[in-house]
């Protein structure tokens, strides 16, 4: 019993030394602090409406400068202004749409679960058989649920203002 004891210790010191060394021998190292910087500041939802895999490449095209800071549609006008002013460039805000919101008319809900398990945020919920909602503040816009109805009980519409896209129209020039 003993034996069987201090063999597993002494592996156990061994396997643990060799992954320290393995771990300061391959370590990875991080050359673009902009980069974590940038993908901090995304949503983190990973819809792919800008067009790439998920939110740290599209960061990465960001801090490539290959994508405009306008390419995220969940971030809104909030997020191209912090994007426009960390990476220094100007912002053209008319290219973006106003947020949609996802929502669905109970009326017509089946309770199948597609919308629901189309969703990349899991911002629908309901049950099997039941009636589905759209929790509002987890709803990134990007229409899977909508396309997943077969029902057509789902509708995206201009998100409500609030202090992230709520903006002030600018004055014309008189």
């Amino acid at each position: 019993m003993l034996m069987a004891t201090l063999t597993l210790a002494t592996m156990g010191v061994l396997l643990g030394a060799g992954l320290g060394v393995a771990a300061r021998k391959f370590a990875v190292t991080d050359d673009n602090p902009l980069l974590k910087e940038i993908e901090a500041l995304m949503p983190g939802s990973q819809c792919g409406q800008c067009g790439f895999p998920g939110c740290s490449a599209a960061a990465g095209a960001l801090a490539e400068g290959s994508a405009p800071v306008t390419c995220c549609p969940p971030g809104g006008v909030a997020l191209a202004e912090r994007l426009a002013e960390l990476l220094g460039v100007t912002l053209d805000a008319g290219q973006m749409s106003a947020p949609l919101m996802a929502s669905i008319d109970s009326a017509q809900c089946t309770g199948c679960t597609r919308c629901y398990r189309a969703c990349p945020t899991d911002a629908i919920v309901g049950a099997s058989g039941q009636i589905h909602s759209v929790l509002q503040n987890a709803c990134t816009g990007c229409a899977k649920c909508q396309e997943a109805c077969p029902e057509d009980c789902v509708s995206l519409a201009p998100q409500d203002p609030n202090l992230d896209n709520w903006r002030w129209a600018k004055p014309q020039a008189a």
